[in-house]
């Protein structure tokens, strides 16, 4: 394969239910994080349930696995919707999949998805939040959003409208790319710098368990989730 990866997912220090759910199959050349809505009900069960329905895409040509996230992300929304009546049941998701030359991601909510390309890192998605809204207009800068009162304030997530609208970027894979998905309760704790820094680990297992701990070590008043993904380099 010419993918390798690890994830991890924990409660975090505060949470007594960790409502984030992880998918990590390289058979399939799919990954996705999803992040139960903090403040909503059943988050466990809408990142699950999301996380369930993307494991069904195992097209082997990208184009046809993409439309099928993307169908599949539709249906969750549906699923979502009827299961949570008058009530709102709902996920943040960011899902990567890949071949042998290159990638999409797809996503809604503040999951993110970066890639660190010969040692720069690049963040891939763009937050459908509040904040982000705010710094788009120029009424906040990127340091003032991170530690805004609203930051929790979520503009797109899987259950939280009738019909689901996905964002999507795509690219060429270079040998040694590496990817990064994570929940906010990473990327709100650890500064990108750090992230380019712990992502240009020759070990994953090493890189991700780096990622978590330092979340663990500053609070993780938050779940936090995360898979990182490399394009293994040629043995020719």
């Amino acid at each position: 394969m010419p993918y390798e990866c690890v994830e991890r997912t924990h409660v975090g220090c505060r949470r007594k239910l960790n409502e984030d759910a992880v998918l990590s199959a390289p058979d399939q050349r799919l990954w996705a994080v999803a992040d139960g809505m903090g403040g909503h009900e059943a988050g466990d069960v809408a990142s699950a349930l999301v996380v369930e329905h993307l494991a069904s895409c195992d097209q082997p040509d990208l184009l046809d696995r993409v439309s099928a996230v993307g169908r599949v992300l539709q249906d969750a929304n549906h699923s979502l919707r009827n299961m949570g009546g008058e009530r709102t049941i709902g996920a943040t998701v960011v899902v990567l999949a890949a071949d042998d030359q290159g990638f999409a991601c797809l996503w809604a909510g503040d999951s993110r998805a970066y890639c660190l390309r010969r040692g720069q890192l690049r963040q891939l998605t763009r937050d459908h939040s509040l904040v982000q809204e705010l710094v788009d207009v120029g009424a906040l800068s990127p340091d003032e959003a991170a530690g805004h009162p609203n930051a929790n304030v979520i503009r797109r997530a899987v259950g939280a409208a009738d019909r689901l609208d996905l964002d999507l970027i795509n690219g060429e894979v270079a040998e040694g790319d590496v990817f990064l998905l994570a929940s906010d309760g990473l990327t709100r704790l650890v500064q990108d710098s750090e992230l380019a820094e712990l992502l240009a680990a020759d070990d994953l297992e090493d890189a991700a368990e780096r990622m978590l701990q330092t979340t663990l070590d500053r609070g993780a008043p938050d779940n936090v989730s995360l898979v990182l993904v490399r394009r293994i380099a040629s043995s020719d």
